[in-house]
């Protein structure tokens, strides 16, 4: 049985979209309260009971398994760069890269398992062959994944020692007064939320973007960040921390959709390798998507 505690400070939200904005589905917010799992000062909720401020609210929920194993889906991938080696994928927003509890099927290994067959690195497992990295589920772009254990060692390594490079864009709130920045600042597990990172002194690890201004707009700014330290939800996490929340963010933003986004508008745009079998450098950039544009189209005029 695991327990989270959410609170708000706003009054007037239903309970279940205050679930669903902190990492919970709205179907598994409603099935928690009509169980009675969810209780504010040990009373259980129901459905249409609105906030108050300071309100904090505990949900108990069974811990799901994790899925044994993946099997192969015939779903269709853009596939930007692949040799026997390593595959580079742009994903799409929306997919989860591989199975985890709520997501057992459907997800980039489960595709990636009917395209390259038996030819995917085991060091991940049986649930996450070939994965070197992660993308968030509505994060999209280019991914890479290995196809043997000496690929994946290699590019693990490229990991560790910066030689492999991201660079993603994303839509932030606010504006900067400067063109160019560095956030430096520890992140680690939610002290009350395990679904959640936060800047930490507790439990946490070293965390570094860079960041630059693409173009601004009123109220909004397109933003280029460069990841010198892989952590989970990195860029998220730090882009609030300065005060600019991505656009879209649940669980980092507003909580609430915004320009017609239900998750952040972050897009992993290139990647740089060495090849782990040549020793050659490899660039890669792909097209910012649609969703991403049509964002852009909305916020107006270039400032």
């Amino acid at each position: 049985m695991t327990e989270t505690i959410v609170s708000t400070q706003e009054s007037g939200e239903r309970i279940d979209a205050l679930l669903a904005r902190s990492g919970f589905t709205r179907s598994a917010a409603a099935r928690l309260i009509a169980a009675g799992q969810v209780t504010r000062n040990g009373v259980p909720v129901k459905k249409s009971d609105l906030t108050r401020a300071g309100d904090e609210f505990l949900v108990l929920r069974e811990d799901e398994p994790e899925p044994a194993s993946a099997e192969p889906e015939d779903i269709p991938l853009d596939v930007v760069y692949e040799d026997r080696d390593v595959i580079v994928v742009n994903k799409p927003r929306g997919m989860v890269v591989h199975p985890a509890p709520g997501h057992p099927d459907g997800t980039l290994v489960n595709a990636l398992l009917f395209h390259c067959g038996d030819s995917l690195s085991g060091i991940g497992g049986e649930i996450r062959p070939g994965i070197v990295h992660r993308l968030d589920r509505d994060t999209s772009g280019l991914i890479i994944a290995a196809k043997n254990d000496e690929a994946h060692l290699s590019l693990s390594a490229q990991l560790s020692d910066r030689s492999l490079s991201r660079v993603y864009e994303a839509v932030v709130r606010g504006s900067f007064r400067e063109d160019s920045g560095v956030v430096e600042a520890p992140i680690g597990r939610h002290p009350t939320d395990r679904k959640r990172m936060a800047v930490t002194d507790k439990n946490s690890r070293f965390a570094r973007t860079r960041w630059e201004v693409v173009a601004r707009y009123r109220g909004w700014t397109h933003v280029r960040c460069i990841l010198d330290t892989g952590r989970t939800h990195q860029i998220r996490v730090h882009m609030a921390h300065i005060g600019h929340p991505l656009l879209g963010d649940l669980v980092y933003g507003t909580g609430k959709p915004e320009k017609g986004l239900e998750g952040q508008c972050l897009h992993a745009r290139e990647i740089k390798f060495i090849h782990p079998r040549t020793g050659e450098s490899v660039h890669l950039e792909t097209a910012l998507p649609e969703y991403f544009t049509d964002v852009l189209a909305r916020l107006g005029p270039i400032q």
